[in-house]
């Protein structure tokens, strides 16, 4: 396929990459020009401005949040230069709110347009080992399931309704904080205890809870070792504020996520935004009164 690509931060570089390799023709465009020629070098062509990414088949994006969606364009103004029929991927976390209006942005053009979140963290994205939460118009999604299938070990279709993949992956990176913020009360406790957080990590993790992101972030909790950041917390506070947001449209209470974004700003305000999102745990044990970093 002739596809574009906006958006080359750690994941973006890692998919492209991927889809050249599996023969995909790519153009490319970001902001900043590092990303770009080592692309090129993998054989991506470079795009002058974002509208050059929208001629082919389909193009993807996968910026940081609502904002940068709409400076990039990709709200409407871009759009109006897009080749006919071409379906846009949009891979970032995005509010609901957004995706609903993005729908109808492509509706009105005639251009498809499917939502495809992720989970997973760069080194995933490198491996192709990405979760792709998809969701739009059935023969949209079908039309780019072969990238998709490139991107990730797994292609979840959870519904027609684009917003439908963003909701879930917003329900997703709930329960990712929700986990960090878990152990990060739970590892100051036994700090606080004397007992050898690396031991209790270790324990638990190979029994009672021995799943990925126990550990992963718990590991990344107990070395203290927040850099280089996988996920980055303010952006973990961005999701977690759109979680609020979500179920305030939907009249569901989400007390826990309450508490785990104003954990996120008190993080933010101690200066760990830039970190890894594990970092959360800082918090924790500063109101434990132990180093935490």
């Amino acid at each position: 396929m002739k596809i574009g690509f906006i958006g080359l931060g750690n994941m973006g570089q890692a998919i492209v990459a991927n889809v050249l390799r599996a023969g995909h023709q790519v153009t490319v465009w970001n902001r900043s020009p590092g990303p770009v020629a080592a692309l090129a070098a993998l054989g991506a062509v470079v795009a002058k401005a974002p509208a050059e990414t929208l001629q082919g088949d389909a193009v993807f994006s996968m910026l940081a949040n609502d904002a940068a969606l709409a400076e990039v364009g990709l709200t409407g103004a871009v759009l109006d230069k897009a080749a006919s029929g071409l379906v846009h991927v949009n891979m970032a976390t995005i509010s609901t709110a957004l995706a609903r209006q993005l729908t109808e942005a492509h509706r009105a053009r005639g251009l498809g347009y499917v939502a495809a979140p992720v989970f997973g963290r760069p080194d995933a994205a490198a491996a192709a080992k990405l979760i792709v939460i998809a969701a739009g118009a059935e023969k949209d999604v079908a039309r780019v399931q072969p990238v998709l299938e490139v991107i990730g070990r797994r292609v979840a279709v959870v519904g027609q309704v684009p917003e439908q993949a963003n909701l879930f992956k917003i329900a997703g990176n709930f329960m990712l904080a929700a986990a960090i913020e878990t152990l990060g009360e739970a590892i100051a406790l036994v700090r606080k205890g004397g007992i050898d957080p690396a031991i209790f990590h270790e324990v638990l993790t190979s029994s009672l809870f021995a799943a990925p992101v126990y550990q992963g972030y718990g590991a990344l909790i107990v070395a203290q070792k927040y850099e280089p950041p996988g996920f980055k917390l303010r952006l973990g506070m961005k999701d977690a504020g759109l979680a609020l947001a979500a179920g305030n449209e939907l009249q569901v209470p989400l007390p826990l996520a309450s508490l785990v974004h104003d954990h996120f700003i008190e993080a933010m305000v101690a200066g760990l935004g830039e970190k890894d999102w594990a970092a959360l745990a800082c918090v924790a044990a500063a109101k434990a009164g132990l180093s935490p970093a």
